[in-house]
């Protein structure tokens, strides 16, 4: 039996493959689109509409900073806002921060690296500050705004945590002064308290909740700063943000109280100036007595690294300053300020790879002399040559991406060893406003616009 001839294809069933490819493309186009969408706008939200294609297409980027520390017996709240087993319990704290780039929507980050218990924010708020001055404990009427957290306004940062807020709706201007107020129905439960105690700037406490009060003429003041860490802009996709690693000669020991003249904020003054400068924000992570090496006050630098710089948002640019304080604290001897030197070599060389390999170029500072200082200096002149010898790396090593030569700009032309006597604020180690503007003005401005 002879089989049966096939019969000839319809041309409907023959462009059924070619159909089927068809479909098989615009999904496969579809679907990379989306995947696209996902990794280029990490702030999308579910149930976006066409009207946040603007927001999508900005970043957020930290505008103000503060590195968080364990805070020592005479840094704690004044009292009574100090217990004998728990801190700020009823308490409001009203913190002023000079945020650098600009922006129109805000989120907050609280930190409990060091709290021994869960912190419980019972409620928060920003507003602008009276007269859009640091320090001050009135905001401007009708410039208040709840801050939530997942929606809800109260929220509990965990031990060792830290909690970022929900977007807010909220304009502020670069350069300008932010108001946060933060209520404490419970406080919390421990002495151990996450701070940061350098902040040369005043901020206010009293009993009960007074996050919505436009004044606070009762209430204690203290030059500390608590809890809060960083405040993020939503910016435009060009805003980036140069990091500061450093000790006490960045936190602005020697600045003016409330003033806002350290080195960083009078080189975010420097970079408004100028158009390609203007979209820069400076994020200060440093403090006073921190090194490079050991734990001092607060994690020592490699061990901080991670947390302070290459998890912030948008930083494309770092300048490591610090240093001075492994030199000072080490023994002063010869063998000891040579491992000393050979220990922050390798040290900034570790700080320079995990950099570069999250894309961050990284400058390095010359360390200042301190000659004349009663705790550094030492009559053998064992940590001056160590500090020279750490100077003459940072500049010819060529590991660093650029040199920024601190060091010759302050430095006595005579006695090369000390500071110049106008720069400094008497101790022979820390500057005054002015030296502090000599620092800003060593950097140059086209070093920090994006490549």
């Amino acid at each position: 039996m002879q089989p049966s001839q096939p019969s000839k294809p319809s041309s409907r069933a023959s462009l059924a493959p070619l159909v089927a490819a068809c479909v098989l493309a615009l999904a496969l186009v579809v679907t990379s689109s989306a995947v696209v969408a996902l990794v280029r706008s990490p702030q999308g939200t579910a149930g976006a509409g066409a009207g946040d294609t603007a927001t999508a297409a900005r970043h957020w980027v930290n505008t103000w900073s503060a590195m968080p520390q364990l805070t020592e017996a005479h840094n704690m709240p004044p009292a009574p806002f100090t217990g004998d087993r728990a801190v700020l319990v009823d308490t409001t704290l009203r913190q002023t921060v000079r945020v650098t780039t600009g922006g129109d929507r805000v989120r907050l980050r609280f930190s409990n690296a060091f709290g021994g218990t869960a912190l419980p924010l019972t409620a928060v708020t920003v507003a602008l500050p009276k007269g859009g001055q640091a320090g001050v404990g009135a905001i401007e009427p009708g410039t208040t705004r709840t801050v939530t957290f997942g929606g809800r306004d109260a929220t509990t940062v965990p031990i060792g945590a830290q909690v970022v807020s929900d977007p807010l709706d909220f304009t502020v201007r670069p350069g300008s002064n932010l108001t946060v107020t933060t209520y404490l129905a419970e406080g919390q439960a421990s002495l151990a308290l996450t701070s940061h105690p350098g902040s040369r700037t005043t901020s206010y406490l009293q009993h009960g909740d007074r996050t919505r009060d436009e004044d606070l003429p009762d209430a204690t003041p203290t030059n500390h700063w608590y809890l809060l860490s960083d405040v993020e802009v939503l910016s435009r996709p060009a805003t980036t943000a140069v990091a500061l690693l450093g000790d006490s000669l960045t936190d602005g020991r020697g600045s003016t109280t409330n003033g806002n003249n350290r080195w960083p904020d009078q080189l975010f003054d420097r970079l408004q100036q100028k158009p390609a400068t203007r979209g820069i924000a400076v994020v200060n992570q440093a403090a006073g007595g921190n090194r490079v090496l050991n734990d001092g006050l607060g994690p020592n630098a490699l061990a901080r690294l991670d947390r302070d710089i290459l998890a912030h948002s948008a930083v494309e640019q770092l300048i490591v300053f610090e240093g001075i304080n492994d030199i000072g604290t080490a023994e002063a001897t010869p063998a000891a300020q040579q491992r000393v030197t050979a220990d922050l070599v390798a040290a900034y060389d570790q700080i320079i790879v995990r950099a570069h390999a999250q894309g961050i170029r990284v400058y390095g500072a010359t360390l200042l002399p301190f000659d004349g200082n009663t705790l550094y200096d030492d009559a053998d002149g064992h940590r001056e040559d160590a500090r020279q010898a750490v100077n003459n790396w940072i500049r010819t090593s060529g590991r660093f991406d650029a040199v920024l030569d601190f060091d010759r700009a302050v430095r006595d032309p005579q006695n090369p060893s000390r500071l110049q006597p106008t720069l400094h604020d008497g101790d022979w180690l820390h500057l005054n406003p002015e030296g502090y503007r000599v620092l800003a003005d060593v950097v140059p401005s086209r070093l920090l616009q994006r490549r």
